[in-house]
């Protein structure tokens, strides 16, 4: 008898399949969440590859033909799949739930502003570390010590890493006088490009321990509108 009932429910879906051109399909799609306006809603057959668009409040209906691969499409939220099996009446009915996906959120790095004044500060007090050389009189007092130092390795790579730590030093100061001028929308940098427009600078060490805060801002200004033309 069980046999007999399952043999009978396939002929009845072969039926309804054979006997329909066209199917019917309606339902509606819901946020497993939050309820949700679908402004972008599209019911996709993916037989003829034609949509249609759904209402916003996640109602739809399109006809397709029977055994249609059908997508529901909708952004932010995981596609949504099913056959189109006719009833009785030619029809499929559909409610899907679906659930939005993860957002994935770019890292945000946040610096403290230093202030001008502060930065006025750094640029004073920047110097070069002094490494100890023999000059002068001090080469005939010492011949010794002045030629070790003339072929010295060592006394070289300690002036080398002096200088290259200054450098940086600089450019540390010049970068946050740099982040302080986007933030009041006085040049328009991203952090990326930070480096590629300090290096543009090439700014006067002299001049970056002594001007004034409008000759630092018209210079800068004045450089970026060049640096721009070459973005």
């Amino acid at each position: 008898m069980r046999n007999f009932t399952s043999l009978f429910f396939v002929v009845i879906s072969y039926f309804s399949f054979s006997q329909c051109d066209k199917v019917y399909v309606s339902g509606r799609v819901r946020d497993t969440l939050n309820p949700q306006t679908f402004y972008n809603l599209m019911i996709i057959d993916r037989a003829s590859g034609r949509g249609v668009f759904g209402q916003p409040d996640g109602t739809f209906s399109v006809y397709v033909s029977a055994g249609d691969k059908i997508s529901i499409s909708t952004k932010g939220y995981p596609i949504y799949e099913f056959i189109a099996k006719p009833d009785s009446n030619c029809q499929y009915k559909v409610l899907a739930y679906i659930e939005k996906l993860p957002q994935e959120i770019k890292e945000v790095v946040i610096r403290p502003l230093k202030t001008l004044e502060q930065i006025k500060e750094e640029r004073q007090a920047l110097s070069l570390r002094e490494t100890k050389s023999v000059t002068g009189i001090e080469v005939l007092e010492s011949p010794i010590t002045a030629l070790y130092q003339v072929l010295s390795k060592k006394e070289k790579t300690k002036a080398w890493i002096a200088e290259q730590t200054y450098k940086n030093d600089q450019r540390k100061v010049v970068k946050e006088l740099l982040r302080v001028y986007v933030a009041y929308e006085i040049i328009n940098l991203t952090e990326d490009e930070f480096d590629d427009f300090i290096t543009f600078l090439n700014v006067d060490e002299s001049f970056l321990k002594t001007a004034s805060e409008m000759e630092l801002i018209v210079f800068i200004k004045d450089k970026f509108e060049h640096f721009s033309s070459f973005r």
